[in-house]
This record gives C-alpha cells, structure tokens and sequence, in this order.
C-alpha cells in the first residue's frame, strides 16, 4: 500500500476526498435535470440517470482509492456517508414528489439513513463504524433500484422491467431496516467499550 508513515493522517484534499466532494457537488445538477420541466420528460431523465450513475460511481472508487493508497481521513470518513445520503435522499424525495415512488418508502429510508449517521456522530470519538457486508449490499440495492426509477422506462422498456425495480427497492428496504438495527447495535457496544476504556485510563491515574 503506498501511504503516509504510520501515525501521519493523509492530506485532506487527496484523490478519495475529491472524489467525495465531487458526488456532493453533483446531486444539485441531478436534482435540476430530473425535476426539469414536468419532471417526466424523457431527455432530461436520461441526463439525471447519467448523472447519478457517475455520482454512484465516485462512491465505488473513493473509499477503494483511500484504503490501497492509504488516504483514510477523518475528513473522509465524515464527508463520505453524507455525500452517500445526500445523493440517495435527494433521488427518493425527488421521485416521490414526481409520483414515482410512494412516499413511505422514502421515509422509510431516510429515517434509518438519517439515524445512522446521526450514530456515527454520537461514536465517533470512541471510533468509526465500518460500514457492513449487509450495508453495502442495501446501498448497492438502493442505487440500482433508484436507477431504473430515475429511467425512463415506460418509454423505453416493458412492463416487467416495472416489476424488477419495484422488487429491487422493496429488497432495498428490507436490507435498510435490518442494517438500521444492527448499527445500532454495534453503536452502542463501541460506545460502551469506549466508555470502559475511558474508565479504566482514568482509574489507573
């Protein structure tokens, strides 16, 4: 791995954290070109879905970029899950507001999205909270479904393609409560193993 010597935190503005920033910096223009217009024109969700596609993928490289490279920050760390929340529930308030997708659903997730990283917040100086097998399969769900709903379909692809998306986020929504739960879990035992580390540093002053 090529990195920083052990001890030295990375610089923050490294390739990873751009990469970061520029998925934040894209969910403005994704908003604007999907809810041009009456929001179902088929060019203009064509570009959105282009859009989101290249903000999904700076997800899959930055955290890949930072690791072999060893550009880990607590900057990116931060930054990284609210730019993953960012573009995923500006996507499901938008297609809810357009009738495309109902509006539990969107609560649904936005709720446990928003839970979580309120988590990662409230840990965060007894550590980070890895994101799971089962978290990264919920979010890989939750792109792909948005995805087709963001596409065009009723002018492009058959009817069954309606049924797949639909499974998909209905999948996705599963997978959002089970891993909703199991971070809490995992919250609140590295902050009590942080908080008996504490007392133990204290206690043997």
């Amino acid at each position: 791995m090529i990195g920083q010597p052990p001890g030295v935190e990375p610089p923050v503005l490294n390739l990873a954290n751009m990469l970061t920033l520029l998925r934040l910096l894209l969910v403005p223009v994704f908003v604007a070109f999907l809810m041009t217009g009456d929001g179902h024109q088929a060019q203009w969700r064509l570009a959105a879905a282009a859009v989101f596609a290249v903000a999904s993928l700076t997800d899959r490289f930055d955290g890949d970029i930072a690791r072999r490279r060893g550009l880990v920050t607590r900057f990116g760390m931060v930054a990284d899950p609210i730019a993953d929340k960012a573009l995923i529930g500006s996507a499901l308030i938008a297609l809810s507001l357009l009738d495309d997708l109902t509006w539990w659903v969107t609560v649904v997730i936005l709720v446990r999205e928003l839970g979580v990283t309120l988590l990662r917040f409230w840990v965060l100086r007894h550590g980070v909270i890895a994101a799971s097998r089962g978290g990264k399969l919920k979010t890989l769900l939750q792109t792909v479904a948005i995805g087709l709903y963001v596409l065009p379909l009723g002018a492009l692809l058959p009817a069954a393609v309606h049924a797949v998306r639909w499974w998909l986020m209905a999948l996705a929504v599963v997978l959002t409560v089970v891993t909703g739960l199991d971070y809490v879990l995992r919250a609140l035992r590295l902050r009590s193993q942080g908080l008996a580390a504490t007392r133990a540093v204290t206690g043997a002053r």
